[in-house]
């Protein structure tokens, strides 16, 4: 049924109400009114492509304007079930700064190729991790697309900017891990601070190549001194409002079992006999985490990032991050002659093509030295 109506200027304008089927959920009849049309024609032709889509894709009650904000509140208690709530966190925390302000108070259906690709090329421009923000827009965008409110994903259409190589070497950045000789001197400088926590902290990090996550995450439990062996079988991270949560490790391989060396298992009981003498709080005195802080959790990941800087500051020694001792305890492996399979065990790689990445690296390293070594031998 198409019917004119005058506007308060006493323009003409049409309207239609069309019945478009049952209601599912009430079993009631349901017609949809649409007007603001010029001309009868124009009622017409918006009612046929009405009925064509409903009988296509069948009749979806959506509200006829609904923004990305909208939709990103629905989306976020989808995703909240489907990853660890550090994930999610974190994720929620990225999206509220950067995708939120860009695409929230746009309409869902009014958002455009173009758009997408002005919005990656802008991320590109200031941000490391751009690619995140593409993939979560992507991911919202689908949502959309699953929920009916539009049948096309803009963002799936990007094309991706790319940084080209670097091609003046002094602006690379230094490569993130140290040779034998810079982890030896490293050691000897955090064994002057005479803090047992600390050295029992970076003699993890180095000579077992953990994650920070995974040795702020270390009880007692874990730890078999008499066997040498301590199991990976937690993590520490931060869900919402920065709250320290306990969960599985990152892949199915991290959860692992790692040998200890005589002088870690030593430093290992030198802390555990120290700790008991410390003057911990109350709460603290019964608490397994072999590292807690003051608030009875495990540190936070700027305890162990602050002392290396304040280290490295102090002894004028080279850059490293508290990861780079786990692809310096990784490199150092390969050099000693371990297997690329033992090296994918002991670090957890999910992926051997982790393991195979730093192993390449450190074949090439030595072939750079082959050249010495031949001139060396003999002597000219």
């Amino acid at each position: 049924m198409i019917k004119p109506y005058q506007l308060k200027n006493n323009e003409t304008r049409y309207y239609f109400i069309t019945y478009v089927g049952i209601d599912p959920l009430t079993g009631k009849e349901k017609r949809v009114k649409k007007s603001g049309f010029k001309t009868h024609k124009e009622a017409k032709l918006a009612e046929s492509q009405l009925l064509l889509k409903i009988e296509k894709d069948g009749y979806f009650d959506k509200p006829d304007k609904i923004t990305f904000q909208e939709v990103y509140n629905l989306w976020l208690v989808h995703y909240k079930n489907t990853v660890k709530s550090s994930t999610y966190a974190r994720q929620k925390a990225q999206a509220d700064l950067h995708i939120i302000p860009a695409f929230g108070a746009c309409y869902i259906d009014k958002i455009t190729l173009p758009l997408c690709q002005r919005q990656a090329q802008e991320w590109f421009k200031k941000y490391k991790k751009y690619a995140n923000f593409i993939g979560m827009t992507r991911m919202i965008l689908d949502y959309a697309v699953s929920l009916g409110y539009i049948h096309d994903n803009p963002m799936r259409k990007v094309i991706k900017p790319r940084k080209a190589a670097e091609i003046d070497e002094d602006e690379k950045k230094r490569e993130n891990f140290y040779s034998r000789e810079e982890l030896l001197t490293f050691l000897d400088c955090v064994a002057k601070e005479e803090r047992k926590e600390l050295t029992t902290i970076f003699r993890l990090l180095a000579f077992t190549g953990m994650r920070k996550s995974e040795v702020l995450a270390l009880r007692w439990k874990d730890l078999d001194l008499v066997g040498a062996k301590l199991s990976v079988n937690q993590i520490v991270a931060y869900g919402e409002n920065s709250t320290v949560v306990y969960q599985t490790p990152k892949t199915k391989k991290s959860k692992r079992t790692i040998t200890l060396d005589p002088i870690t298992v030593k430093i290992m009981q030198q802390w555990k006999h120290e700790r008991k003498f410390l003057n911990f709080p109350n709460r603290l005195k019964d608490t397994d985490l072999i590292f807690p802080s003051e608030t009875g959790h495990a540190h936070s990941f700027d305890f162990i990032n602050y002392n290396l800087r304040c280290i490295i500051k102090k002894y004028n020694l080279p850059y490293i991050t508290p990861h780079g001792f786990r692809h310096t305890h990784c490199s150092l492996l390969f050099e000693a002659g371990a297997s690329i399979k033992e090296v994918q065990e002991r670090l957890g790689h999910e992926d051997i093509k982790t393991t195979m990445n730093i192993y390449a690296h450190v074949t090439d390293n030595v072939k750079e030295k082959t050249a010495e070594k031949f001139a060396q031998f003999l002597g000219i």
